[in-house]
């Protein structure tokens, strides 16, 4: 099989789509596929077999591109759908695999060339746009329209969660099915092997109860929150420390300036972004891993993760969370800085919880979000999609002698 994918994001990038695209790219050419990805200008190159990526021009003034609508995106899309038409034209491809906007470039190729895509849909593109820039939502009507557009001619929709799925419900996909992220851990869903206990808290000379976040900075993420219910929690237990891994820069000096607003800058550590392999090494510090998200509905990839490495988890009680999450494997609170530190109070003073919770997150991802669950329905999908497609070439080589 001929594929294309397109994935508008820096690529390869330690976070969430560029991680989820790296897995598309694994099973496929584990699949025995021969795909061309198509993706900008930043990321570092990767290696796998039967995979060959083409990047867009590196124009002046466009880079460190962030997650989300801009208009540096923008830019970068219309190169990618230069760059994917020069393709097209040139070689004929069985399926495009559209990863997150790029599927409108899908959509004018199967108007063009009659070449059938899947749509890998991350996100809701209407509520990604109107939640980050609330004056496009005047606008919310052609916008639903446009994703209409591109869920209706589909072969079919790859959403990474349910709450996706009934989103699109009303646009009458041609054919659903839900592909959720896995834990990017080992196996075991412990730390790599010879990382010394307790290293993080003796570079950072800490005591006492450690409360960590993973992923990117961004505004939906709730950092804000976290970090105002970590002030709260402060004030009835003095010996616990918030440690802040990923992020950018800017994010992180904005936020490090409102911790010592707070006054809780000796306890709050930003450490930057840190390698995918040193992620199991750094969740297995903690005593209580935390998602304080307050926006968006599709299920952030780390939770997976969180829940892989057997460690109590506390996330706000909104459906981005609980389609994955429920009481018995993570604490839910309301997202107020109130209530999420009376969340991680409850854990900080109660050990025994931490456990059980861990225990049974643990068993949830080992049963139902391994790996090998996701290369289940990511090879179902391709074999139907296989057998659609010779089922129509066949159809069409019969329509001439009919």
């Amino acid at each position: 099989m001929q594929v294309l994918v397109l994935a508008p994001q820096p690529f390869y990038q330690d976070r969430g789509t560029p991680i989820a695209v790296n897995m598309v790219l694994q099973a496929l050419s584990e699949r025995g596929a021969n795909v061309d990805l198509v993706t900008y200008h930043e990321g570092r190159d990767i290696h796998l077999e039967r995979v060959t990526v083409h990047r867009i021009p590196r124009l002046p003034g466009i880079r460190n591109l962030r997650p989300g609508f801009s208009l540096k995106k923008l830019i970068c899309d219309a190169l990618m759908a230069g760059t994917a038409l020069r393709m097209v034209c040139r070689k004929r491809y069985d399926v495009v695999h559209a990863v997150e906007e790029s599927v409108f470039i899908a959509l004018v190729f199967k108007w063009l060339f009659r070449c059938p895509y899947i749509y890998d849909m991350d996100s809701s593109l209407v509520l990604q746009m109107i939640e980050k820039h609330p004056f496009l939502g005047a606008g919310t009507g052609l916008l639903q329209f446009c994703e209409k557009l591109a869920v209706r001619h589909a072969h079919a929709v790859i959403p990474v969660c349910e709450a996706l799925k009934e989103t699109i419900t009303a646009y009458k996909p041609h054919k659903v099915v839900v592909v959720q992220d896995v834990s990017l851990l080992p196996d075991h869903g412990g730390a790599a092997p010879g990382m010394p206990p307790g290293t993080l808290r003796a570079e950072l000379g800490l005591d006492g109860s450690l409360v960590m976040y993973v992923g990117n900075l961004e505004s939906y993420q709730g950092i804000g929150l976290l970090l105002k219910s970590f002030a709260l929690v402060r004030q009835q237990s003095a010996q616990a420390n918030l440690v802040i891994i990923g992020g950018e820069r800017a994010d992180i000096d904005t936020y490090q300036e409102q911790a010592r607003h707070l006054g809780m800058h000796p306890y709050v550590h930003f450490l930057g972004p840190r390698p995918v392999p040193e992620l199991a090494s750094y969740l297995a510090q903690a005593d209580i891993l935390v998602s304080p998200r307050i926006q968006g509905n599709n299920t952030p990839m780390k939770l997976y993760s969180y829940l892989h490495s057997g460690k109590a988890l506390v996330a706000t009680n909104l459906r981005t969370h609980t389609q994955v999450l429920n009481h018995h494997v993570a604490i839910l609170t309301e997202p107020s800085p109130a209530a999420f530190a009376q969340g991680l109070l409850g854990l900080i003073n109660n050990p025994e919880r931490r456990e059980t919770l861990g225990k049974a997150g643990k068993k949830l991802v080992e049963e139902q979000y391994s790996y090998t669950a996701f290369r289940t329905k990511f090879d179902d999908l391709y074999n139907w999609l296989a057998h659609e497609l010779n089922h129509g070439c066949r159809t069409r080589r019969r329509l001439p002698e009919e």
